[in-house]
């Protein structure tokens, strides 16, 4: 299977709501793979959603391997399911800190009594 088979987009494609600087600076896919989806994303998007009908061998087992991910062995195929994975999946964050050991100091603070020492004055001479 071949790109040569599989028809290209009348224009290019542009994701500007999650790839807003461009499929090539946002550092998640290649050079070829934003190649690819510029080229051949509008295609891609059309079958997807049954919007275009599959006219080559290539395009119908590009809609196949849309229902069977694992099937998926061209370029075109694997760019896409990735660009899916990336768009409508959610995210995954990790921090450093976790919800369950960051305390809000007014809460740590509101439940002792801690007396300043009358020996101590504090200094607010400038």
């Amino acid at each position: 299977m071949s790109e040569e088979s599989f028809r290209r987009s009348q224009k290019c494609f542009i994701d500007n709501i999650n790839f807003a600087r461009g499929f090539r600076k946002s550092g998640d896919f290649t050079l070829a793979e934003s190649e690819l989806l510029s080229l051949y994303g509008h295609t891609m998007l059309g079958l997807e959603s049954a919007l275009l009908a599959p006219q080559t061998i290539e395009e119908a087992h590009f809609v196949q391997a849309l229902n069977q991910p694992d099937q998926a062995q061209t370029k075109i195929e694997l760019v896409w399911l990735k660009y899916i994975k990336l768009t409508r999946e959610p995210k995954h964050f990790h921090s450093l800190n976790s919800s369950h050991s960051y305390k809000v100091p007014s809460k740590i603070m509101a439940g002792t009594n801690v007396m300043p020492n009358e020996g101590t004055q504090l200094n607010a001479s400038l």
